[in-house]
């Protein structure tokens, strides 16, 4: 009876310890309802970041060094890695504009011959990190091309930052709901202008043309009216301007 007691005991201690080294995001979560509220610029409707608060809060310090010691090894199912990495380049993202803060733009953080996208930004796994590696070397290689709409670049043409961290529990309704939430964002997303038979698109379905079939996409998340004008062959698609602008204050 004492080998039965003490064998259940160590599998639920091995049980535990695995459950152990999924990384827990709730001081993001907590930062992002703190810091993080609606607001208009440039006359966009956006989730707003307060860059000069979080750059005094000690929990957002706490947070970037938690990062650290994470093991890859430890995402086991697509849904974590996804919503790991996600998660992992809006911090990045969010703490690049806060190292440099204050600033008008990401990109002004960077140059023509050294954007900001390469630069790294924090130790993620034991390893330095840029924005460029996280988005084009491990997420976008999952093939899911709502991520695009999930990542921020710190920029009001951004998709907005969700008030919650992504979780791998709930990243099919979080990545749904933030891909209605940008196409139905006429100021940044996408709206159509039937009279004059237009459709126009956020910048990032041309960049990232060859992980969408952008119509086939767009359609899965359209009114039957709007559907039958994005397929109708008849209408053109323009590419909305990016305001790279800083997407808070």
């Amino acid at each position: 009876m004492a080998t039965s007691k003490t064998a259940l005991l160590f599998v639920g201690a091995w049980l535990f310890a695995g459950m152990a080294e999924a990384h827990d995001f709730s001081d993001w979560d907590s930062l992002l309802k703190k810091h993080v509220m609606p607001a208009t610029i440039a006359g966009v409707r956006l989730n707003a970041v307060a860059y000069g608060k979080l750059k005094t809060d000690p929990q957002f310090k706490k947070l970037i060094s938690g990062l650290e010691k994470v093991s890859p090894e430890s995402l086991k199912t697509r849904q974590e890695q996804l919503s790991f990495w996600i998660n992992v380049y809006n911090i990045m993202a969010v703490k690049m504009a806060v190292d440099h803060y204050p600033l008008k733009s990401i990109k002004d953080a960077g140059n023509l011959l050294n954007p900001v996208w390469k630069h790294p930004v924090a130790v993620v796994a034991g390893k330095e990190r840029s924005l460029h590696e996280v988005e084009h070397q491990i997420l976008r290689p999952l093939a899911d091309p709502r991520i695009h709409m999930a990542i921020v670049c710190a920029s009001v043409s951004c998709p907005d930052l969700r008030l919650e961290a992504f979780t791998p529990e709930r990243l099919e309704i979080q990545l749904e709901e933030q891909v209605k939430a940008f196409i139905g964002n006429a100021g940044k997303g996408m709206w159509i202008d039937a009279s004059n038979q237009k459709v126009y698109l956020s910048s990032i379905f041309k960049w990232y043309e060859k992980d969408f079939e952008v119509l086939r996409f767009l359609t899965l998340y359209l009114s039957p009216s709007d559907q039958k004008i994005l397929s109708s062959g008849r209408s053109k698609i323009v590419y909305l301007d990016y305001n790279w602008s800083l997407n808070g204050f």
